[in-house]
Parts: C-alpha cells; sequence; structure tokens
C-alpha cells in the first residue's frame, strides 16, 4: 500500500492536491487520525495535532478549520511527491450553541470556506464573510469526506448528533462526494453501517497511535488500507468532475 500511494498519480491534470476533510462527534478521534497516518510516513510517532477532548471535554479543534499535508515522498519514503491534504474541523455536539454548525461543513464540502476561518456555532458563514468563496473551483472543494466514530460509543452516541451526521453526508452525496467511515477501537461495522445508513465495504476499522511508543505493522496497514481507499474515492471525485469541466 506504501509502495501503491508512492507512485499514485492524480488523474485531473488542473487539480493540484487532493482534500479530504475529516468530521465526527466530539472526542471521535479525528485528529488522531491525521496524527496517524502523518506518523506512518513520517516515520516517526507525529503529535502536532491537538488531541486532548476525551480528557478536558468539548471539542479540542475549536476555532479553525485547520489543513494537514500529508506529502509523500519525505524521509523514509522518496518515490514521488503526491500531496494530500485533510482539513480538521469542530467536532459535532448536542444543540446548536456547541460544535461546528452543519452548514459550516456543507459548505466547506462545497469549497466555499477558506482555511484559517473561524467557527461560530451560532452563526455558520454566509457571502457576507470575507473567508467565503462564491465560486469555488475543483482545487478549493473536499474531494472525500471522512466520518469518524469512536465504535466503543457508537450505540450510545446521541440521536441528535447522528442526524447532524446523516445530513453532512446527504449533503455530500448530492456533491457527488464519496464518504468513508473510518470505525475507531473496536469492530462495531454492522451498528455504524444501520445507524448511519452507509453500506459495509464504506465502513473501515481503524486504531490511531495512543499508547504506542513504537510502529506497529498491524496498526499500519488498517490505517492504510482505508487511507487508500480514501485516496482513490478522491481521485474518482475529482476525476469525474474535471471531465464534465472539459465537456462544458
Amino acid at each position: 500500500m506504501i509502495s501503491t500511494l508512492n507512485s499514485f498519480k492524480i488523474s485531473a491534470e488542473n487539480v493540484r492536491k487532493l482534500r479530504f476533510l475529516v468530521y465526527g462527534p466530539v472526542g471521535a478521534g479525528k485528529s488522531s487520525i491525521i496524527n496517524t497516518i502523518k506518523s506512518i510516513f513520517e516515520g516517526h510517532q507525529y503529535i502536532n495535532c491537538l488531541t486532548a477532548s476525551d480528557l478536558i471535554g468539548g471539542s479540542f479543534t475549536t476555532k479553525v478549520m485547520k489543513s494537514h499535508q500529508v506529502i509523500l515522498g519525505k524521509h523514509l519514503y522518496n518515490i514521488g511527491n503526491v500531496p494530500f491534504t485533510f482539513y480538521d474541523v469542530m467536532g459535532l455536539e448536542n444543540g446548536q450553541s456547541e460544535g461546528v454548525h452543519t452548514n459550516d461543513i456543507i459548505n466547506a464540502l462545497k469549497g466555499q470556506i477558506l482555511k484559517d476561518y473561524r467557527f461560530k456555532p451560532l452563526d455558520p458563514i454566509d457571502e457576507a464573510n470575507r473567508y467565503y468563496i462564491p465560486n469555488p473551483t475543483l482545487n478549493d472543494q473536499i474531494h472525500c469526506l471522512v466520518s469518524v466514530i469512536p465504535a466503543d460509543k457508537i450505540s450510545m452516541m446521541d440521536d441528535e448528533v447522528m442526524n447532524k451526521m446523516k445530513e453532512i453526508r446527504a449533503a455530500a452525496s448530492k456533491l457527488g462526494e464519496f464518504t468513508l467511515i473510518s470505525l475507531m477501537y473496536n469492530i462495531k461495522i454492522m451498528v455504524c453501517s444501520n445507524r448511519l445508513g452507509v453500506a459495509l465495504n464504506c465502513v473501515f476499522p481503524v486504531k490511531n497511535y495512543s499508547e504506542e511508543t513504537k510502529a506497529n505493522e498491524k496498526l499500519n496497514c488498517l490505517m492504510l488500507e482505508a487511507f487508500t481507499q480514501i485516496v482513490y474515492s478522491a481521485n474518482d471525485f475529482v476525476k469525474k468532475n474535471s471531465n464534465q469541466l472539459k465537456k462544458e
């Protein structure tokens, strides 16, 4: 899988990098997933993203839509140089006064939000905001939506949070974007599939680096399998939309 990703070429000439949006409930492990993927390709533990929401309560990714680049070819793997960018947002919470607003995530999917935009749970972005992009290009859009769910909590997750996730996933489907579910820790694929209404083959059980201090091949393989599917799904999206633009 490492070799496949290192030699990967984006199928749309006008797309500079593949863009993935990671979202889910507070404490799901969104930032940790990004850390784990970067750790695999950097060849050492990567802990730049802050990931303490389970300890302090609330969303640790609090204010901005942050980008994290994974550039293959650095350090251990020096074949090719294809950039993949993950965008990390605030977690979803109950009610309207906490957590990211669903409209902000949907606008981000459409490519209408600049990075470093500060989220306001009660005041989603509008056309008057300087971070709003009125006419986004394919390079501005999100190419694959990645839902992150803690498997040990999915049976107890509040219906309101699940409904928000369904709303966002439905918006992604209308845009033609593929939604991949990364299921954290325990394997509860059927429960996740039923609660979110997604196909079983779109759910990938993964584990993040947390207490590990050395590379774990089994952990890496699970994450790389999910990441490879994210990359190919995003590439299918940009290829399809790039061809459509050429016809127009």
